[in-house]
């Protein structure tokens, strides 16, 4: 079937491809708008913890007719998306989307075995658990190659050559993703029932195809601001949110 071309396909690179460096995107100017209302989130709840799962595969956090939205396009093994991450979730969360004038949706783009691994994993739990387990993993992102590599090669081979069904299994115990997301509240048993799903690794891998064509991504992170691709971190993309009218 096509979806198991795609899915093998990337499941036969080598675990190390997910040291490999990312495109960090170019500065570009934003155009000015008029300031835009607050938008008061539903009755006891605030917008950074009203999450769901899209229709497209992605999670999004916030108002869900927001004017501004915001989506990217992220790596779990890219150290560009590490670092957006590291300079952009509070105050993304805690100001902009808070402020129910923007919307922020994540989809994984995945690109090597790990990155697959960590997918399955940050959408294991519950969809409101899926933002703080993805940040926690963009931080321990040097730890996990740090331990990739003193693992060896040997062992690399090993668990890249478990049968489709254990491969992320034995993916997860080698890079200790597994124990991460164990502390983190999923249990082990429900974490391997995640990646023993293959049904779910082949859709993000054809997702991934289908949006690498469709928004002519070359890069991680891409984001598309309000349909439009936007290039920059996240000093400029939250000067061009500004400007947009979320001030």
């Amino acid at each position: 079937m096509k979806h198991a071309r795609i899915v093998l396909s990337m499941l036969a690179l080598p675990l190390a491809l997910g040291l490999a460096a990312c495109d960090k995107a170019a500065e570009t100017s934003a155009p000015s708008g008029a300031a835009l209302p607050k938008v008061a989130p539903p009755a006891g709840k605030v917008w950074g913890n009203v999450v769901e799962k899209t229709p497209e595969g992605g999670f999004r956090m916030g108002n869900p007719k927001a004017p501004i939205t915001v989506l990217e396009f992220g790596s779990m093994t890219c150290s560009h998306c590490a670092e957006f991450a590291e300079q952009s979730s509070a105050e993304l969360r805690d100001n902009f989307v808070a402020s129910g004038r923007v919307n922020f949706e994540f989809r994984n783009f995945v690109r090597d075995p790990i990155d697959i691994t960590s997918a399955l994993l940050a959408r294991c739990g519950t969809p409101e658990g899926f933002f703080p387990l993805t940040d926690q993993m963009f931080a321990n992102q040097a730890d996990l190659f740090k331990k990739v590599n003193d693992a060896g090669q040997a062992a690399q081979d090993a668990a890249m050559n478990q049968p489709d069904a254990k491969r992320f299994i034995a993916i997860g115990e080698l890079t200790g993703l597994t124990e991460f997301v164990s502390a983190r509240g999923i249990a082990k048993d429900q974490a391997n029932a995640c990646l023993a799903n293959l049904d779910e690794a082949k859709n993000l891998a054809q997702r991934t195809k289908e949006d690498g064509e469709k928004y002519e991504i070359t890069g991680t992170p891409t984001m598309i601001v309000n349909g439009t691709k936007f290039e920059g971190g996240w000093p400029e993309l939250k000067a061009h949110l500004e400007t947009l009218g979320a001030r």
